[in-house]
């Protein structure tokens, strides 16, 4: 039965009762009208309000969860859909709510898919120059500084050693952006030891102690599943030395069940009330999507925060 006719009949009943119970009780309504009169005629409307109310609420629940549901959509957190239930026009809409749903998915899965491809593509063309143009620049200069520190007086020796020392710096710098940008050790040398690299660089550079226990048997992953692993490491990593005001960091990495569980532990001071949809947070939620993998960021039991991710293994 459709809605608009369930409505229509349960309110006619209602009616019908109300004025078969009317004609047929003993009950009159005086002029001037008593108070025991309005008193009757005030309870009788109570209850047909009351049954009115019990009657309609069941029929008009399934667009309150829709209506709920559409509020808390994510299309960062796939796959949830709304039970069809009620009359067929809801079951229509829910349907038809729930196929949307999965176009949009779909078509933010591919569009994001394309977006990251077209950002990892930009990175690998800024690291290329940076490795091949300004770093040979730089090496060239400091060739230059040596050769002309040799020519100067003793006494200002020290102003070319100087400036040795800052292009030195500044091409180690240069190249350690450009490492960032693209990971060239995971094409090359593999997942496990681009990680082991990348942990070194950040003890190095943070300053903190970092453990990491890294599986040597793992089972074998898509070269995308790879990269979306060591992203979500690196921005992790990054997020602990930037936010977490951390002093030790765990890194782990092991076989789940047909799957990669990458777990990064600090003992920080949590999130704090940080929101979950900052730039970082957000991209990797948008790589996990793009490969399937489960995304969960949480309090640890050292006081921080865990960062897990599930990759589902390549299957053949």
């Amino acid at each position: 039965m459709s809605l608009f006719r369930r409505v229509f009949l349960l309110n006619a009943a209602l009616l019908v009762c109300a004025g078969l119970f009317v004609a047929l009780s003993p009950i009159t309504v005086s002029t001037p009208v008593k108070v025991f009169d309005e008193a009757v005629l005030g309870v009788g409307i109570l209850l047909v309000l009351a049954a009115n109310y019990l009657l309609l609420r069941p029929a008009f629940k399934p667009l309150e969860r829709l209506a709920e549901r559409m509020k808390n959509v994510d299309l960062l957190r796939p796959g949830r859909r709304l039970e069809a239930g009620g009359s067929p026009e809801i079951v229509e809409l829910v349907r038809s709510f729930n196929e949307m749903l999965e176009r949009l998915e779909t078509e933010r899965q591919e569009s994001g898919r394309l977006a990251l491809a077209a950002q990892e593509a930009e990175r690998k063309r800024i690291a290329g120059e940076l490795h091949d143009e300004v770093g040979q620049s730089l090496t060239g200069v400091l060739l230059l500084l040596e050769q002309l520190a040799q020519d100067v007086p003793e006494q200002r020796r020290d102003v070319f050693v100087e400036a040795q020392d800052t292009t030195r710096k500044t091409v180690d710098e240069v190249r350690r952006i450009a490492q960032e940008l693209r990971p060239e050790m995971l094409e090359h040398l593999g997942l496990l030891s681009a990680l082991k690299a990348l942990a070194m660089r950040f003890t190095d550079q943070a300053g903190l102690e970092l453990d990491w226990d890294f599986a040597t048997a793992l089972p074998p992953l898509a070269p995308d599943a790879e990269l979306a692993l060591y992203r979500v490491a690196q921005e992790s990593l990054t997020n602990v030395a930037r936010h977490a005001e951390a002093s030790r960091v765990w890194l782990s990495l092991q076989p789940g069940r047909e799957s990669v569980v990458l777990r990064v532990v600090d003992n920080g001071r949590g999130m704090n009330g940080r929101a979950l949809n900052g730039g970082g947070l957000r991209g990797m939620r948008e790589r996990a999507v793009l490969v399937g993998a489960a995304l969960a960021i949480k309090p640890a039991r050292a006081g921080g925060v865990e960062v897990r991710l599930e990759v589902p293994a390549e299957t053949r």
